[in-house]
This record gives structure tokens, C-alpha cells and sequence, in this order.
């Protein structure tokens, strides 16, 4: 498909689109844990075609962000549970020397192959755009040599941590290669870690790697979607640089800053609470708060209301229909 078109389709639409990234609730509708989409490609598949013929209103399908697929093909050691996306345990390199001697993984490590499973599934069958997902270079860097430790490795060994990015960057750039061929509309590049540097440092360390993935996987065909919910509006411009055609914000920015500081011919998309709103508000709560954001973004054509970050497991269906419900209604008036 033509993603271009696809994206100024939606910023010279009268209607506001809806994209939350939300694949969760599609695992549960068919009665599985989070372990088995996560592990197979199959069933992941199967939990994003569920979740868009429960509320095919969203505009785009999304996978499930799990920050550990490409940490684990390094070779890291993972924690995984029944009903919970993994997570990293540990340290996988400590010095210069082991940075070094890493060995950047092939895409048939681990779990990779399962991922790019899933997305070319969806992306051949189902009849809308298909968003896959990946970790940032930074945020990876920071699995595989720990997020405090490398916090303070910038500043004390900047050309180790600029070695681990180098090889990170070159899988993750090999992963989006293999993404784009799937078929899919675009990838969403989840980056939070590089929320927690200043607009300077977050330039440095991740926008400059996530600028050299963007050109060279992005055109008409492919767009890459930047995820930071780590930026509370002071790296918004760092996000900016890497030339992104879409930007995505987490609930700590307050979402008119960043519908401000990003170019009106980009989709800025966010920004409601997946665990305050989403998870644990009422069905009425939901629904407030989603015609709320609605009614302050108005005036920004290429806003795209969605939540903060992926939603976490056991939401309840009742506010996923109240938020539905509320961008409908507010649409119906426009």
C-alpha cells in the first residue's frame, strides 16, 4: 500500500482516526495467555485478526510491543510468565571489551522469526494497514548493559555505550528490512528509554541511530512511527530530528505541547493512560476522558487519538467500547 497517501489520507480527513496500540485484548478473546502469542507467530497473528473483527474502528493494526524480542537474539536471559510480556533479567555485556566481542545476532535468533511470522500473516490478511513493532537503539542498548549502568556510561565511557549502538543499530535496521518485506504499513519504533536523557544527550544517543534506520527503510510504502513515553516534552525535538513520519507520546506529555513542537504534515498520535484510563477507570471514565483529549486536540488536523503505549493484559472489553464509543460520537458531529 501507499502509506504516504495512506497518512495524508487521515490528516485531511474531517474525522479524527483512532489507533491505539492494543493487541492484549485479542489473546484473551480467544481464550490464551500471553506466553503463547509471544512465542508463536501463529497465535499472535490470530490475537491481532481477533482484536480488529471485535472493533474494527481502528484505523491500522498494531503488534504486540514486546521490548524483548531483540535483547533475547543478542542473547540476553528473559523472564517469562504466563499472562505477562517478558522482560529482561541481567546483564549481558559490562565493558568495552565484551561490547566488542558481541556478536551482532542473525534474524533467525530466538524469537525473531516467530515476530516477522506474525507480521506477514497480518499484513496479507487483514484489509487495513498493519504497524509492526521494534525497540529503539538505545533502548536496547540499555537491555543488554543496564538501564543505570549505561545512564552513567554516557557520560564516563561515551565510546562504549556508542559501540553497543553501533550494533544495535545494524540489527535493528536489519529487523525493520525484514519487517518492511512482510508487507506491513510501517513499523512503530518504541524508544522510552530515551525519555529519561535530556533533548542534547537523547540526540546523541538515540536520535542520530534511529535517523540512519528511518532513511533508510522509509518511503511511500513504509513509514516509521516514533515511540517515546519517556518524553514528558523535554526530547520532543530530539524525536523531531530523526525525521519520523508519525510520532507517538505516552501519557506524561500533555498531548497540545506535542501536537505543537511536531510538523503539521506528520501523524502525532496519543495519548490516553492504557493503565489509568484503560485498564482501571470505569466504562464512563473512559469515555469522558477520551472526548475530552478529543475536544482539545481539535484544531490539529493530523492528530490521532490512541493510547499512551501498549496496553497491558486484562483490560476490560466495557472500556474499549466506551472509548469507541466516545471517538464515534465526537466524530458524528465534525
Amino acid at each position: 500500500m501507499n502509506t504516504s497517501a495512506w497518512i495524508d489520507s487521515l490528516i485531511g480527513a474531517k474525522q479524527v482516526a483512532a489507533v491505539p496500540i492494543m493487541t492484549h485484548p485479542g489473546i484473551e478473546l480467544l481464550g490464551l495467555q500471553v506466553r503463547d502469542a509471544v512465542m508463536d507467530g501463529q497465535r499472535h497473528f490470530e490475537a491481532i485478526e481477533a482484536l480488529n473483527k471485535r472493533f474494527p474502528q481502528s484505523a491500522a493494526c498494531t503488534v504486540i510491543m514486546d521490548l524483548t524480542v531483540e535483547a533475547e537474539a543478542f542473547g540476553a536471559e528473559l523472564h517469562v510468565t504466563e499472562n505477562e510480556v517478558p522482560s529482561v533479567v541481567g546483564r549481558l555485556v559490562s565493558s568495552y571489551e565484551e561490547v566488542c566481542a558481541l556478536q551482532v545476532p542473525s534474524l533467525d535468533a530466538a524469537r525473531v522469526p516467530e515476530y516477522l511470522k506474525a507480521n506477514r500473516l497480518a499484513a496479507s490478511r487483514i484489509a487495513k494497514p498493519v504497524f509492526a513493532g521494534c525497540i529503539g537503539p538505545y533502548s536496547l542498548a540499555g537491555r543488554l548493559y543496564d538501564m543505570t549502568e549505561i545512564m552513567m556510561a554516557i557520560y564516563t565511557e561515551p565510546e562504549t555505550v556508542e559501540a553497543l549502538l553501533e550494533k544495535c543499530t545494524a540489527f535493528i535496521l536489519s529487523y525493520c528490512r525484514a519487517l518492511k518485506d512482510c508487507g506491513v504499513a510501517g513499523v512503530i519504533i518504541a524508544e522510552p528509554a530515551a525519555g529519561l536523557l535530556p533533548d542534547e544527550d537523547c540526540r546523541r544517543y538515540s536520535s542520530v541511530y534511529v535517523r540512519r534506520i528511518i532513511e533508510a527503510v522509509q518511503d511511500d510504502t513504509f513509514a516509521v512511527i516514533l515511540h517515546n513515553c519517556g518524553n514528558a516534552g523535554h526530547c520532543t525535538g530530539a524525536m523531531v530530528a530523526t525525521g519520523a513520519k508519525g510520532y507517538h507520546f505516552g501519557n506524561r506529555i500533555d498531548m497540545l505541547d506535542a501536537l505543537r513542537d511536531c510538523p503539521a504534515d506528520t501523524l502525532v498520535m496519543g495519548n490516553l493512560d492504557p493503565v489509568g484510563i484503560f485498564k482501571n477507570a470505569t466504562p464512563e471514565q473512559v469515555e469522558t476522558a477520551t472526548r475530552e483529549l478529543l475536544e482539545r486536540a481539535a484544531g490539529y488536523p493530523n492528530f490521532v487519538i490512541s493510547t499512551g503505549c501498549d496496553t497491558p493484559p486484562e483490560i476490560p472489553m466495557a472500556n474499549i467500547e466506551a472509548f469507541y464509543r466516545a471517538v464515534d460520537a465526537f466524530n458524528a458531529k465534525r
